[in-house]
């Protein structure tokens, strides 16, 4: 099962001084708007978002259809495929996508520790 490109994102407390952080470990701004309180950082291949006041705790995300570049990827496993494996395979989802959908969405589920995933496809 291909799940696209990995991330991690932080729930933070100040998005100005988790930046100044993160920027002392080599990473630098990738996206977002730190006007909104959100930041996507880069270093090499790894991928970090910088969240404040967003959401509790943090979320390991894959968005399906991306590479760690956030470009797409002309094949990809579509999100509705992976819910619908995931579900054969006994994995209670907290959210779902839309299966009679098409095109960017989402679904969370929690591992057995309680860490929360997404798979949030942009495509």
């Amino acid at each position: 099962m291909e799940l696209g490109a990995f991330s991690i994102s932080l729930c933070v407390k100040d998005i100005r001084i988790s930046r100044d952080f993160y920027f002392k470990l080599g990473f630098e701004i990738f996206g977002g708007n730190i006007a909104q309180n959100w930041l996507i950082l880069k270093n090499d291949s790894c991928v970090i978002g910088l969240f404040q006041g967003m959401f509790e705790g943090n979320i390991l995300t894959f968005n399906p259809g991306w590479d760690q570049d956030a470009k797409p990827v002309p094949d990809f496993t579509d999100v509705r495929k992976i819910q619908q494996r995931l579900k054969e395979e006994g994995i209670t989802l907290e959210t779902e996508a839309d299966p009679n959908s098409s095109g960017p969405a989402h679904l969370v589920l929690k591992d057995p520790d309680g860490n929360v995933i997404m798979l949030d496809q942009h495509v």
